[in-house]
């Protein structure tokens, strides 16, 4: 009986991969100004605080909508906006300038305390803000004028390494400056973008307002293409327009290099720390690559095949299979991976002169076995078998008959096995044999 595990140890162990993952990584995260102005801003700080200590190199950018609208109110002025663009005049652009100010100021203040009874204790945090965005005025669109709006023109990315390399969080904001030495109101979302593809960042973070990124059916997809984001956008449920503009920047940020882009609901306690140091998030991610799939095993895996199984051989499950057993049979594996994992795997060894095979080893992680894997793989080696001209595959279990038998394997006799196969039966474990005839 194997001891039991206390759940701090067994998460604090579980991050471990990821701990070493996100070291050294450039990570930019941007969120709007109803976080700052919230009173869980100050959490957020410390866990953002929390991944520079990891070694994560962290780029911030903050949005101030909410703080310029109080600007404009305090003025007697209205908020105007043409789409999704806020339009710039001279009181508008005195507003930007005053809640982004204060926005910063508010940042780096929370990101320099060190009291010794806080989170942050010790952490003596360099923060960097700068001229670091280049920007170029968005003109007169469909007749609209947008006057101070702009869009970023360049980031100066070697700048922003620079302070990066020096141990330091950059901090930037949604104003951008000309070469002729004005300044321009920009989305911090197309800020965060740009600065994601110009540093080639390995993440672009979105902490979102309400509950985050949500599907027709209202649940949260764990996992998006670019392609899927942008149906999303065009045909799924009102996002809202915090949501549209992260999703937005997502894709662009992926398009232009970012390999993943998480959209996370920021309401939920310690949810960036949960995003990013366990295997399934809390959030929605949006990735061209691959985050799971199933492939054939390589010598590399049979490390996360033994982890996979040893608890069932403990059981008395699985017959028990040494690590030198399987460097030799890695290549009769198929495996799902996840995120580095091997979270799932089956064995095929075919007998073609009988046009048979047996099904040995399939294991699924018990995070996800009532997810479909087991029948992925399933379907998947049946496919193996029809390739190779196998018209039949069989299976030797103990406990798991009828899951096997809802899918369409029968009982059989020893004799229906290979005669090779038949000599190797184990009689002690009395296994019952089933078979499920393929095409």
């Amino acid at each position: 009986m194997s001891p039991k595990i206390d759940p701090f140890v067994q998460h604090f162990r579980g991050s471990a991969p990821y701990i070493h993952a996100h070291r050294g990584r450039t990570f930019v995260i941007m969120f709007g100004g109803e976080a700052v102005a919230s009173k869980a801003f100050r959490t957020l700080l410390y866990d953002v605080a929390l991944l520079h200590s990891l070694g994560v190199r962290v780029v911030l950018v903050a949005g101030a909508r909410p703080q310029i609208d109080e600007a404009l109110s305090r003025r007697g002025a209205e908020p105007r906006f043409e789409g999704e663009l806020r339009v710039t005049d001279d009181v508008a652009l005195q507003c930007v300038k005053e809640a982004v100010g204060a926005t910063r100021v508010e940042l780096e203040a929370l990101l320099s305390m060190g009291l010794p009874n806080s989170p942050m204790a010790g952490a003596r945090l360099r923060v960097a803000t700068g001229n670091f965005v280049m920007a170029q005025p968005v003109g007169v669109v469909d007749g609209v004028d947008y006057q101070h709006t702009g869009k970023p023109r360049r980031v100066d990315a070697e700048a922003i390494r620079q302070r990066l390399d020096d141990g330091a969080i950059v901090v930037l904001t949604p104003i951008g400056y000309s070469a002729t030495g004005e300044a321009f109101n920009i989305s911090s979302h197309d800020v965060a973008a740009a600065t994601a593809i110009a540093l080639g960042a390995d993440k672009l973070i979105g902490l979102l307002e309400g509950e985050g990124v949500l599907d027709a059916e209202g649940l949260p997809p764990s996992q998006l293409t670019p392609h899927e984001a942008e149906q999303l956008l065009r045909s799924g449920p009102g996002l809202g327009h915090h949501a549209e503009r992260h999703v937005a920047a997502a894709i662009q940020a992926c398009r232009g290099g970012v390999p993943r882009a998480h959209l996370v609901a920021r309401q939920s306690d310690g949810a960036l720390l949960r995003e990013l140091f366990t295997r399934d998030g809390v959030g929605t991610m949006v990735t061209s690559e691959t985050f799971e799939g199933v492939r054939a095993a390589a010598q590399g895996d049979v490390g996360g095949i033994l982890a996979l199984i040893e608890p069932l051989e403990e059981q008395g499950i699985l017959v028990r299979r040494s690590q030198e057993m399987l460097e030799n049979d890695f290549d009769r594996f198929t495996v799902i991976e996840r995120d580095g994992m091997v979270v799932a795997c089956a064995a095929l060894y075919p007998y073609p002169d009988d046009a048979i095979a047996e099904l040995a080893c399939l294991v699924v992680h018990p995070d996800y076995r009532t997810s479909g894997r087991g029948d992925q793989l399933l379907q998947y080696v049946e496919r193996q078998c029809d390739a190779q001209g196998l018209r039949r595959v069989f299976v030797l279990t103990t406990q798991t008959s009828h899951w096997f038998r809802e899918r369409g394997f029968e009982n059989c006799e020893l004799d229906d096995l290979p005669k090779i196969r038949r000599s190797a039966y184990d009689q002690s474990r009395r296994s019952k044999i089933l078979l499920k005839p393929l095409g």
